[in-house]
């Protein structure tokens, strides 16, 4: 589906009743940030009433939970990219949610595994597809295996953007500058910057199934109008037949995997979250500044779930995410694009936070939903997204939009 498709529905830590969900919501733990990066979280205040339901104290040391960040937040970028089945611009539409690693050495690129990806081995094998808006290029290569075996490869090479503190440096040292055109006061150069500012962030899937070449190869998408009931005959059965893992993010939110990433976090099982940076986004400048909020309740997969129970989370995601972008990153609320994706790229609530500023994935209208929107529509009319006929874009292989063709709906 948009991204990727997720039946697992792993029982959550908490059991919350709609009384529950419907009392005063937590304020959450208080971000203060500290030098070096990292959160500290402050106590909270005063805990809902299913805060008691909550899971019992791990025994994992701080210690231990930094050791294990590292190849865990391998593994996440991997299993991202695995979850993901984009539209359009992101593979557009990801990373949804979340996506992307870091950029690769000379010698290689980190793998899953902890290992390096040999880079210099690969053979590329065709374009899967290039985006001039994006400017990025998306690779079929392979790999000669240990074993001798040939796997494959998708590569995806991405120009990162400016970044303010090297312009000077780009533009005054060892930089080569090639005259191409000039008229009158017009001329046009090609600038040839020193290696360490020409930066390419670079993910890679690795070894690659014939469902991630698809996915990265340019095809025609189709658009869906999804009724309510079109959703409980085609949809969720469809989903529920999925067995992909999203164990990725069950490691964040029990904070076995990128603790130390996590911006503010509001611990209440049934209205409480974690906002952490998405791995578009690199955190060196705020232009293209993208964070996710992950619901720590597990049994709501998506927008068609929400009903008025969940008002309670919804505002809290809103408004102490708005708060810890400030008090961290000095944005605005106002300054903020807000939203959820349906369909979304795994099943697990997730609000998006990007810079307006910034043409995110994804933020099409055919796929992103505002959420004061969603909120506005919820107190409304609290079955509003059950019986509300949504619009989404599906790739021509997607075996969703088959669903629909047999159906007569597409």
């Amino acid at each position: 589906m948009g991204k990727g498709h997720q039946s697992e529905e792993a029982p959550g830590p908490a059991f919350c009743s709609r009384s529950d969900a419907g009392g005063p919501s937590a304020t959450g733990a208080a971000v203060r940030p500290r030098p070096g990066g990292g959160a500290v979280r402050r106590t909270p205040r005063v805990p809902s009433a299913c805060a008691t339901l909550s899971r019992p104290p791990r025994t994992r040391t701080a210690r231990t939970v930094m050791a294990a960040a590292s190849p865990q937040r391998k593994k996440r970028r991997v299993e991202e990219k695995k979850e993901e089945a984009g539209v359009g611009a992101e593979d557009g539409n990801g990373n949804g949610d979340g996506a992307g690693a870091g950029a690769g050495a000379a010698d290689g690129i980190a793998d899953a595994g902890g290992g390096a990806f040999p880079l210099t081995e690969l053979r590329v094998r065709r374009l899967l597809r290039e985006s001039a808006r994006d400017k990025a290029v998306f690779l079929h290569g392979q790999v000669n295996g240990t074993s001798g075996d040939v796997k494959d490869a998708v590569v995806i090479l991405e120009k990162t953007p400016f970044q303010e503190e090297n312009i000077s440096d780009l533009l005054k040292n060892h930089t080569k500058l090639q005259l191409q055109m000039s008229n009158d006061i017009y001329s046009t150069y090609h600038l040839y910057p020193p290696p360490q500012l020409s930066e390419i962030k670079t993910t890679v899937i690795y070894p690659a199934t014939e469902k991630h070449l698809q996915k990265y190869l340019r095809q025609e998408v189709h658009l869906i109008r999804e009724t309510g009931e079109d959703y409980k005959n085609i949809t969720l059965p469809f989903i529920q037949s999925q067995s992909f893992s999203i164990q990725w993010v069950y490691n964040i939110l029990e904070k076995k995997a990128e603790a130390d990433r996590i911006i503010h976090e509001n611990p209440d099982p049934c209205n409480g979250f974690v906002l952490i940076p998405d791995f578009k986004w690199n955190q060196k400048q705020l232009d293209d500044l993208y964070l996710i909020a992950i619901s720590h309740r597990r049994e709501i997969k998506s927008l068609r779930d929400l009903t008025s129970e969940h008002l309670p989370l919804l505002k809290n995601i809103l408004q102490e995410g708005k708060e810890a972008i400030l008090k961290r990153f000095g944005v605005a609320g106002t300054q903020l694009r807000i939203y959820l994706h349906y369909q979304p790229s795994y099943y697990h609530l997730h609000v998006h936070f990007s810079a307006l500023s910034y043409d995110a994935p994804g933020i099409s209208v055919e796929r992103a939903h505002l959420l004061t929107h969603v909120i506005d529509n919820l107190e409304l009319d609290p079955q509003y997204y059950q019986k509300q006929a949504l619009t989404f874009a599906l790739r021509a292989d997607e075996p969703l939009l088959k669903k629909f063709q047999e159906a007569g709906r597409a």
